[in-house]
């Protein structure tokens, strides 16, 4: 298949969690003999901390302004047997306009940011990367996060079908690295510093790290800003591109997830940094949210914080206990969550989707 992404970005990871599923999702979908073009608007944040220059077999299209690719990105289309808009596309709706005008591919969007996008309409906002039909008009609608959100991806904004297409993770990037035993930390919390999580991280790691003072404790990430509550005893590492991450993670006996309270509250949305860590075969301990335990089993293959208690007990396990955890998770990863997985679901799922009448018409 040719499949034609309009995303937010491929070529740069910087504050940002789509970049690095896509970079799996695009090696994979490649090693399957697929062949993908993916249009990328620039920005100067994005360009100041760019980490890939190219797609494997692929093409990446970095274009100053909508109107001067627009040109090529019809062209593309021409072709291609699918072509995807995603939320956060700073061009998703003339880059729909475009697709909806174009009849041969099969017409998708994708949000990686379904809690976001829901949130917004709950509250009367507008969602800026959907035009005012909706979903209505997308041969199917891919989403991030599962559960009660394909129903409101329906009921909401119209979409006639939708298929849940969760994170993942690309093993030969993300993969057990040694580590500096003599200086590891006791816990470590790696994301872009975000508000509406920032109540729970200083419940699971600032309060943690204040009653454990005689251990170390790291963060890596962006955009964190200067009234943040750092301690004595809170080391930082600031924003570390995806093949800097098994050594990030390797540094500690265990790491931290705190997922965005839009997504915690909506359930069956699982961070990225879930499969990462536990692919590079380090054990997590993650705040409580519905469905976590269909991706992994409490207990057995992560840990489940809901109050610093839960860290700080967590903190006392011994490391027979950690290890055995870790290794049953990066089992589980590596059988259900690996970008190659996915890359077989989302070709499942646009195969899957019956002909239209204008898209045959098209390759005729």
């Amino acid at each position: 298949m040719k499949i034609v992404i309009f995303g937010l970005t491929l070529s740069s990871s910087w504050g940002n969690g789509h970049a690095t599923l896509w970079r799996g999702l695009c090696s994979a979908l490649s090693r399957q003999g697929h062949h993908v073009v993916f249009f990328e608007r620039d920005t100067p944040y994005y360009a100041l901390n760019r980490d890939l220059l190219a797609v494997q077999d692929g093409e990446l299209v970095i274009y100053p302004d909508w109107d001067s690719v627009e040109p090529q990105a019809r062209r593309e289309l021409r072709d291609a047997d699918a072509a995807i808009v995603t939320s956060y596309d700073p061009d998703a709706i003339v880059a729909t306009d475009l697709l909806l005008s174009a009849g041969r591919p099969l017409k998708v969007f994708y949000d990686l940011d379904t809690p976001v996008t829901l949130s917004r309409l709950s509250r009367g906002d507008a969602v800026p990367y959907l035009g005012a039909r909706g979903l209505i008009d997308f041969d199917l609608v891919l989403s991030y996060t599962g559960g009660g959100a394909l129903d409101a991806l329906q009921n909401s904004l119209g979409a006639r079908r939708v298929v849940p297409l969760y994170g993942h993770v690309d093993p030969d990037v993300h993969r057990p690295v040694p580590a500096a035993t003599e200086t590891r930390f006791a816990l470590s919390y790696l994301g872009t510093y975000s508000a509406d999580r920032q109540e729970m991280l200083n419940e699971l790691f600032i309060a943690p790290s204040k009653a454990r003072s005689d251990l170390r404790f790291v963060i890596g990430g962006a955009q964190y800003p200067e009234d943040f509550p750092w301690c004595a005893n809170i080391f930082f590492v600031r924003h570390l591109p995806p093949n800097e991450h098994p050594a990030f993670y390797a540094s500690s006996r265990l790491t931290l997830n705190v997922t965005r309270q839009p997504m915690a509250k909506l359930g069956w949305c699982p961070s990225g940094r879930l499969f990462e860590a536990t692919a590079c075969g380090v054990a997590v301990v993650s705040d409580f949210w519905e469905g976590l335990e269909t991706f992994f089993t409490p207990g057995d293959e992560i840990l489940v914080a809901r109050d610093a208690s839960d860290v700080l007990s967590a903190l006392e396990l011994s490391d027979k206990e950690i290890d055995r955890i870790a290794a049953a998770a990066r089992e589980h990863t590596l059988a259900a969550h690996t970008s190659e997985r996915r890359a077989n679901e989302l070709v499942a799922a646009l195969t899957a989707v019956p002909p239209s009448p204008s898209r045959e018409l098209e390759r005729v």
